[in-house]
């Protein structure tokens, strides 16, 4: 089983200013909760430290995460293999009319392993909250 997850938010931020948020992997990592620590490798590349809360799974495993496509300031994908799991994510940014950004964010997860899918089925959309949260922070601190 796949699990899929799209959640569009409006912000009042140009998209480049967002483009800069979504493209970072320090602000893509924090504020995922399952991810406990991160290693930017290169300009494309970062490994993600997760601990999944299920019994298969009772160790930190390794995400290793690559950026696959970005067209500045519209359109970024990444996708991270482990173990346990191959997640995709998806980031499309459109001006608005007023200047801010529409973002639509996309997750899909492929589990490999009994109760992966199960865990992002009940918890990746909270995960897509908190990084709304975390976009919406950033963007206060420039304020």
């Amino acid at each position: 089983m796949t699990v899929r997850v799209e959640r569009t938010m409006t912000v009042p931020a140009t998209p480049e200013r967002v483009w800069e948020f979504i493209t970072d992997p320090d602000k893509r990592a924090r504020p995922i909760s399952v991810v406990t620590d991160w290693e930017i490798i290169d300009d494309t590349h970062a490994n993600w430290s997760i601990e999944l809360p299920i019994p298969v799974v009772n160790q930190t495993m390794t995400v290793k995460t690559e950026d696959v496509e970005q067209r500045r300031p519209e359109y970024a994908r990444f996708i991270g293999r482990s173990k346990v799991m191959t997640v995709q994510g998806e980031h499309e940014l459109e001006e608005t009319a007023d200047g801010g950004t529409k973002l639509t964010n996309r997750f899909i997860v492929d589990g490999k392993l009994p109760g992966v899918e199960r865990f992002f089925k009940r918890n990746l959309d909270g995960e897509m909250q908190n990084l709304e949260q975390a976009l919406r922070d950033d963007l206060e601190v420039e304020a």
